[in-house]
């Protein structure tokens, strides 16, 4: 039989591991934030994933933006990407990149969205001058989704669990 002084030791030294482990991303939580710079009158859809979470489709008027939060993993590999359609154009970009934007932005990663492509909030200029290419090809298997919510952009036309932007 194992002695009560070895369980106890072992717990300890785990606690001890998940407060120093804890400590090394004191506030975890990343913020991207994602803004229709497209024009006046250009509604832009988008529709972002992690391989574990959807985020779904939402849609935003100019100037509105969609943000979202997160705990990167303790491994550094936590990616998001998302597609972009607008009227004839669709592209998808990789929105969050652990061993990119860890240290270009490390609490909030914000980005407007032109048709040229992404631009990241600069935290030292506080200016959007870190834009980005869109990703190569389009993503496979990915259709219009709901054309008259895409329109219309009001709450008659969103499908269910999807929020108007601010």
């Amino acid at each position: 039989m194992v002695p009560f002084s070895k369980y106890l030791f072992s717990f300890v030294m785990l606690a001890f591991l998940v407060c120093f482990c804890d400590g090394l991303y004191p506030d975890k939580r990343t913020t991207v934030r994602i803004i229709n710079e497209l024009g006046d009158g250009i509604d832009l859809n988008h529709h972002c994933k992690s391989k574990d979470d959807d985020l779904g489709i939402h849609v935003l008027a100019a100037h509105q933006y969609f943000e979202f939060s997160f705990m990167p993993n303790f491994w550094g590999t936590t990616l998001f990407f998302c597609r972009f359609w607008w009227g004839n154009d669709d592209h998808w970009f990789n929105i969050y990149v652990m061993s990119r934007d860890r240290d270009r932005c490390t609490k909030q990663c914000w980005w407007t969205v032109n048709s040229f492509g992404p631009c990241l909030l600069d935290g030292r200029l506080q200016k959007y001058t870190l834009c980005e290419k869109w990703n190569g090809k389009k993503l496979q298997g990915s259709g219009k989704g709901n054309s008259t919510a895409r329109i219309y952009n009001d709450y008659e036309y969103l499908e269910a669990g999807e929020k108007k932007g601010k």
